[in-house]
């Protein structure tokens, strides 16, 4: 009998179910004690050895199954995708025993695989390795949709190696690499990959294994991309949101600027609540400019001195707004973001300006700028509609008071006072030549600079002023230098003196004044009429006749000097002047008297002997001080 059955015996059970694996020389010693030998030894042994090895793979499956409860637990506690794929890359590298375990993911646009989570590698190549398609062994199973191994990587077909990628695992010392696709639907997702430094390999549940862990991977990558793409669609639904709350707020500002413009229009307030309704919108500084570039109402102060410098750019802007009627916006010009020009048909009325504000205008903002600019046009157009209803009634009052018809004068009296004139308290007249289609201009600007005292109208070819006695505002001079600045054009003014009871006789001598200069080529001064009293009264022409009298009387003078580079008409004038003396004529010009006598000789050859009689005389006398005032004139109003 053999010794100790018993222990034997346990030693056999342990041997088949035991975690610590007995070698067959301590299976066949048991069967011995036991009394088995021989071929039952050696059957009882095989099935031993068959019982370690289900025992082992039973245990082996435990412990993945048991990692695979892990990673869906995991799964379902998923809140960092990223570390959750970093814990599954490492728990298959562990329960694969590989070298290194990686998972490449796959840009379906460009379908390129990048290595996103590796365990085991030791060269930053290929922890950066992106692998093209149609490249690789992972190009290979995103094709096939299904898991692929190669013993020896460098035995692998041709067609696939790629020098990138074969540098990467030259520098790992990768020789076996298994890969399994991570799929969802009809979607590949990426690549797991296990790869050994030796030779290997790989069995079909190590391939299940894999298998398993890449489909945990794949619910990850696709619940990674469900929640990028949920916080995406959260983003741009906020966005929506943040843009449809900026449009509204828009629209409503639009509105109420709409609603306060109209209101503006209807209360008559002018310029100024447009421009008031605009800064406090749209939070800026806002002026708005005639067509003379004069600042006619302004809000947000204080303006930025830049705003107001309507040169270059700002000018380009201005003339593109104009064209094209929009809201034009400026970049790189300090204190001014846009202008919007106030226009109707082909007539301009001036501009908008808008300063920088705390945001940035956006296109409603335009349109609601572009809307002022309109309602700025039509308060322009009902000022001149009301103005020249206005003007069109001076000119009644102011015509009916310069012709003193005696019947008309109780009801000119009673129209100018719906004016605020007093006919009575009308004493002084001042008389502006103005061209034809600038009259209405400058009689609307010297409307404003006279006060509300005067009557101010058109009146046979010319724009009357008449006053109290009392001093104007500005002088005549001032006055006319203001309205040729407004109206771009020469003007004149005459100024007669104060005519109480009697101001049809001074409109009368204003008007010769003015008529005498215009045909003397004076256009652009300020005169009284004492100088010219002694002409206008003897001509009242126009600028052909009197220069054909001026010519019949002294041209031939003039040409005879021109010709022979003399100055007989010098001495015709000293002549003239001193009476028709020689010798005071001597005298005058510090010659002695044969030389006047023989130049006066010369005269009779040029103008006849018969120039010196009394009625030729005169009318020399006459065309030689027309001649020497005209070019004392054209002197005093050359620049």
């Amino acid at each position: 009998m053999p010794d100790d059955p018993q222990a034997a015996a346990t030693t056999l059970v342990g041997a088949a179910f035991s975690d610590a694996e007995l070698g067959p020389a301590e299976v066949t010693a048991a069967l011995e004690r036991l009394g088995v030998s021989g071929d039952a030894g050696i059957r009882l042994a095989g099935q031993v050895h068959l019982a370690q090895r289900e025992h082992a793979r039973l245990r082996r499956r435990e412990r993945e199954l048991a990692a695979l409860f892990s990673s869906a637990r995991e799964l379902a506690e998923l809140r960092d995708g990223a570390a959750v794929l970093e814990r599954l890359v490492h728990r298959a590298h562990e329960m694969m025993g590989s070298d290194v375990t990686y998972l490449s993911e796959l840009d379906a646009p460009t379908r390129v695989l990048h290595v996103r989570t590796t365990s085991g590698t030791v060269s930053p190549e290929f922890q950066r390795l992106r692998v093209p398609p149609g490249r690789g062994l992972a190009s290979v199973i995103v094709e096939t949709r299904a898991a692929q191994w190669v013993t020896r990587y460098d035995s692998y077909r041709r067609d696939r190696h790629e020098p990138t990628i074969d540098d990467a695992v030259a520098a790992e010392g990768l020789v076996s690499i298994l890969g399994v696709p991570m799929l969802t639907g009809d979607k590949v997702l990426g690549v797991l990959f296990v790869a050994n430094r030796r030779e290997h390999t790989f069995t079909p549940e190590e391939i299940a294994l894999l298998s398993a862990l890449a489909d945990h991977a794949s619910v990850v990558l696709q619940t990674a991309q469900t929640l990028r793409n949920l916080q995406k669609s959260e983003d741009e639904a906020r966005q929506a949101l943040e843009r449809l709350t900026e449009h509204l707020a828009e629209r409503d500002r639009a509105n109420t600027v709409h609603q306060q413009l109209v209101q503006a229009v209807l209360a008559g307030g002018g310029f100024a609540p447009v421009a008031v309704t605009l800064a406090s919108a749209l939070g800026r500084a806002v002026a708005i400019v005639d067509e003379q570039g004069h600042v006619i109402a302004t809000s947000g102060h204080p303006l930025p001195a830049a705003m107001l410098d309507l040169d270059g750019a700002t000018r380009a802007a201005i003339e593109e707004s104009r064209r094209s009627g929009y809201c034009i916006p400026l970049d790189g010009v300090a204190g001014l973001c846009a202008v919007s020009a106030m226009t109707a048909g082909k007539q301009y009325f001036g501009v908008l300006l808008l300063g920088d504000g705390e945001f940035e205008l956006s296109p409603v903002d335009n349109r609601t700028i572009e809307r002022a600019a309109q309602v700025g046009a039509l308060l322009a157009l009902q000022q001149e509609a009301v103005a020249a209803a206005q003007h069109h009634v001076q000119n009644e009052v102011l015509a009916d008071l310069l012709e003193a018809v005696p019947e008309r004068q109780a009801d000119v009296a009673r129209r100018a006072r719906r004016l605020g004139v007093t006919v009575d308290a009308l004493d002084s007249l001042l008389l502006f030549a103005v061209p034809g289609e600038h009259r209405a201009a400058a009689a609307r600007t010297l409307g404003q600079l006279v006060g509300e005292r005067a009557l101010v109208g058109e009146y046979r070819g010319f724009v009357v002023v008449t006053h109290p006695s009392e001093k104007l505002p500005h002088d005549a001079e001032e006055l006319r230098g203001r309205v040729a600045r407004a109206v771009s054009a020469p003007v004149l003014a005459v100024l007669p003196p104060r005519s109480p009871g009697s101001l049809p006789g001074a409109f009368t001598l204003a008007m010769r004044t003015a008529r005498l200069l215009a045909a003397l080529g004076v256009d652009d001064i300020s005169t009284s009429t004492d100088t010219y009293v002694p002409y206008s009264a003897v001509l009242d022409t126009d600028p052909r006749t009197l220069e054909a009298f001026l010519d019949d009387a002294i041209g031939a003078v003039r040409r005879y000097d021109t010709e022979r580079g003399t100055d007989l008409l010098g001495t015709l004038r000293a002549f003239v002047h001193n009476g028709a003396s020689p010798t005071r004529t001597a005298r005058a010009l510090n010659f002695h008297t044969n030389t006047i006598l023989q130049r006066l000789e010369r005269l009779d050859r040029v103008l006849g002997g018969d120039w010196r009689e009394d009625e030729r005389l005169f009318r020399i006398s006459i065309a030689v001080r027309l001649d020497g005032l005209r070019e004392r004139l054209q002197h005093a109003s050359a620049p």
